[in-house]
């Protein structure tokens, strides 16, 4: 009987460790997007792999964009925003 190798996930790894260039800053926003979902929240470290330095870095200046109106706080924010344009 033959075995069926079993599915192994891709390694997942630090985008801002291993790319030096890459800034985590508020006034980035298009690479803060990648990391908060749709409906507004900031998504884990274990599904987007970064570490837990970086993650903790990430979710201040995630917390920064938004306060200076650079990204939305929930999903509703920005329909309404859409609606009104």
């Amino acid at each position: 009987m033959a075995y069926k190798k079993k599915f192994t996930p891709k390694k997942k790894f630090c985008r801002f460790c291993a790319n030096k260039n890459l800034p985590v800053d508020y006034k980035r926003p298009d690479i803060l997007k990648d990391f908060v979902t749709d409906r507004g929240k900031i998504i884990a470290r274990r599904i987007t792999g970064t570490c837990a330095k970086c993650q903790r870095r990430l979710t201040v200046e995630i917390k920064r964009a938004r306060q200076m109106a650079l990204l939305y706080y929930t999903a509703t924010h920005s329909a309404e925003l859409l609606k009104k344009m």
